[in-house]
């Protein structure tokens, strides 16, 4: 019987293994319908495996997966009809024009004649790529070809819509139109968006994102909820010597440092006034300090250690 939920994906203690190794564990989450929902993480912490758990291209092997109150193990079928799919990897023929790859798509999803005609027209405008229809796709620069891809992900008028890695090879500028798609959908299809993504500013457009490390869900909130929730300034430190520094700052005042590859960092409360301690203690070795409040690269470094880069 279908998992009767108003959620857009519902996600139950899922685990995955490739041989011995770990690539998710336990992880539980839902997204609503209509959200815009990120993941965050660095390449290997699980994103990709989850997205193809989602997507029907694997089994996993244990937790379940609902997309639209329908497993994705025993009803692929059912849920496949209501997603649609961006990978890292490119899945477009060099060989033909852009509407001749829409078209072949388009005809994997039951779509013929004026109906098929008419998504191609509307996605195509969606993605500003109207003008550029009967181009070969090899011709065309990497953002373009990203913006077909895009174009066939929403050909079929998916309620959920899954994106990993979508700004890969963009421009800055490029970027920005994609993100501007996702809202338009978001605002005028109530469509549902999940996107794994390692920048930071993207991540930021995001209604809730999760942090997912090495295959665990290690944080999930709104961006304000979870840099408000590290409750501490964050320090950015530049000096000679990060190994000697780092270990006379523990010694001397008991602080968490972290060894970055440029500087080293710490979270601290009330830091302008820890810093001007930190200088006095430290006369000469000290080359330039800073602080901020967190951003959300810091809030990955705050649950997980490493640097997203």
């Amino acid at each position: 019987m279908p998992n009767v939920s108003s959620n857009a994906l519902e996600i139950s203690n899922l685990s995955h293994w490739y041989g011995s190794r770990a690539a998710l564990r336990a992880v539980s989450f839902t997204v609503s319908t209509g959200e815009i929902f990120g993941l965050l993480g660095p390449n290997g912490g699980g994103k990709t495996t989850l997205f193809k758990i989602i997507s029907t291209l694997i089994t996993p092997g244990d937790g379940s997966v609902w997309v639209f109150g329908q497993n994705v193990v025993s009803e692929p079928e059912r849920v496949r009809r209501e997603i649609g799919v961006v990978f890292q990897s490119p899945a477009l023929d060099l060989r033909l024009r852009v509407d001749e790859n829409l078209r072949h798509h388009g005809r994997l999803y039951g779509l013929r004649g004026r109906r098929l005609a008419e998504r191609i027209d509307a996605v195509l405008a969606l993605v500003k790529l109207d003008e550029r229809a009967t181009e070969l796709v090899g011709t065309l620069s990497g953002g373009l070809r990203r913006r077909t891809e895009l174009a066939k992900a929403l050909l079929s008028a998916p309620k959920l819509l899954i994106l990993d890695e979508p700004s890969t090879g963009l421009d800055p500028g490029a970027r920005h139109d994609l993100w501007e798609h996702l809202d338009q959908l978001r605002r005028q299809d109530n469509t549902t968006i999940v996107v794994t993504t390692h920048l930071m500013d993207e991540a930021a457009r995001c209604d809730r994102v999760g942090v997912l490390h090495q295959g665990c869900l290690a944080a999930i909130g709104s961006p304000p909820a979870l840099t408000a929730a590290i409750g501490a300034d964050v320090i950015l430190i530049s000096t000679a010597d990060r190994n000697g520094l780092a270990a006379r700052i523990r010694d001397r005042f008991g602080e968490r440092v972290e060894i970055l590859a440029d500087r080293l960092r710490v979270e601290r409360q009330r830091a302008h006034e820890f810093i001007t301690d930190l200088v006095e203690a430290f006369p000469g070795e000290i080359d330039a300090v800073s602080f901020g409040k967190p951003t959300l690269e810091d809030v990955f470094m705050h649950h997980t250690g490493p640097r997203l880069d």
